[in-house]
């Protein structure tokens, strides 16, 4: 495992989905921390909880895990290892991908658990 550090970011999350094409409210591009992803099939955000998205399919009440990065291209399996700590203690996630790092979503009610987890399996935070 690659020297990995991790950290809990403060604010309580959502993560909304709207119909293909549909509009981006500016009070989430707003948002120092937001998420956007455009398929022929739908429009996918995350962004905190404290933002409403008007006719959008909303599931609140996720914690954000961040890996710190910049992670290197060439790091291999470090998300699968994320997943698979707490995919083997029944905790989903919501995974996020940016140019320089990943993010774990997972459900608020489980987000101690998910930290206990992940340091026992080596990773700091």
């Amino acid at each position: 495992m690659v020297n990995t550090t991790l950290q809990v970011l403060d604010s309580p999350f959502s993560i909304h989905r709207l119909a293909a094409g549909a509009a981006v409210p500016e009070r989430v591009t707003a948002c120092s921390f937001h998420w956007i992803a455009r398929t022929d099939e739908e429009t996918s955000i995350v962004c905190p909880s404290s933002v409403a998205v008007s006719g959008a399919r909303t599931e609140p009440g996720w914690a954000c895990i961040k890996v710190m990065g910049p992670v290197d291209f060439a790091v291999t399996g470090l998300l699968a290892g994320l997943a698979r700590v707490l995919a083997d203690a029944g905790i989903s996630i919501f995974a996020l991908s940016t140019f320089d790092t990943d993010y774990l979503l997972v459900p608020s009610s489980r987000i101690d658990e998910a930290v206990t987890l992940l340091r026992r399996a080596g990773y700091g935070f």
